[in-house]
């Protein structure tokens, strides 16, 4: 009992760290959307963005955590998930263009709209690391969302000034989808039966991303900071 206890509270902790590592941009979102609003309208225009990105978020996630239990997407969502991993190291900010909202509806529509546009990483994320377990998947992004919403710029800002952080989140992102992989019920048999194997496969993706990811943000021109939203 004790174990499956912490397994759901470490599952549950990798879900929320997942959700704030990819909902960056989400949260510079709400910001851009609500920036022509009142004080007093931004705060509900965010509030119901929020929630309904959340309703949403929530029912999409379900949706993929039952559609990876069809043979061989779960595969498929593990390489999907690599590419995810490996784009964020090397991407950039592409939500600037967001237009914002220039009545209280308009601006909850955009925050509902970008978001589901933009969430398509983190369902992907969400439903790996829940396993199939639909409460990890509720509670992880009820927690996880409001704390991107209010303490956006905060964890913006942690994330510019540590940057490591990124690379803890590509690599967790690694793990879950390499895990998706050798989850894959036409394969888990062959991991099973060869569990060395199972997790030297887990390291070399978990390395292969970070090692790919390091040499492109290396091999990057610097770009001036001026700018940037916060």
């Amino acid at each position: 009992m004790n174990t499956s206890i912490w397994e759901f509270i470490l599952s549950l902790l990798n879900i929320i760290f997942l959700d704030l590592i990819l909902a960056g941009d989400n949260a510079i979102v709400i910001g851009l959307a609500a920036r022509n609003l009142p004080s007093d309208t931004q705060k509900k225009a965010i509030v119901l963005g929020t929630a309904g990105a959340v309703v949403l978020r929530i029912f999409a996630t379900i949706l993929v955590v039952w559609l990876l239990k069809i043979p061989w997407l779960l595969l498929a969502g593990g390489i999907l998930l690599i590419l995810i991993a490996y784009k964020l190291l090397t991407s950039e900010n592409t939500s600037t263009d967001i237009k914002a909202g220039q009545s209280l509806w308009s601006a909850v529509g955009t925050i509902i709209l970008a978001d589901a546009a933009m969430g398509l990483d983190n369902v992907i994320a969400i439903a790996g690391a829940a396993k199939h377990n639909i409460s990890l998947v509720i509670i992880g992004l009820l927690i996880s969302v409001p704390i991107v919403v209010w303490g956006s710029t905060l964890f913006i800002k942690l994330i510019n000034k540590y940057p490591w952080i990124i690379y803890i989140g590509s690599a967790v992102l690694g793990f879950t989808a390499s895990s998706m992989i050798t989850d894959e019920h036409q394969l888990a048999p062959f991991f099973n039966h060869h569990p060395l194997l199972k997790y030297l496969f887990i390291i070399v993706i978990i390395i292969g991303i970070l090692a790919a990811g390091h040499w492109k943000r290396q091999s990057k021109p610097e770009e001036p900071q001026e700018g940037t939203f916060v």
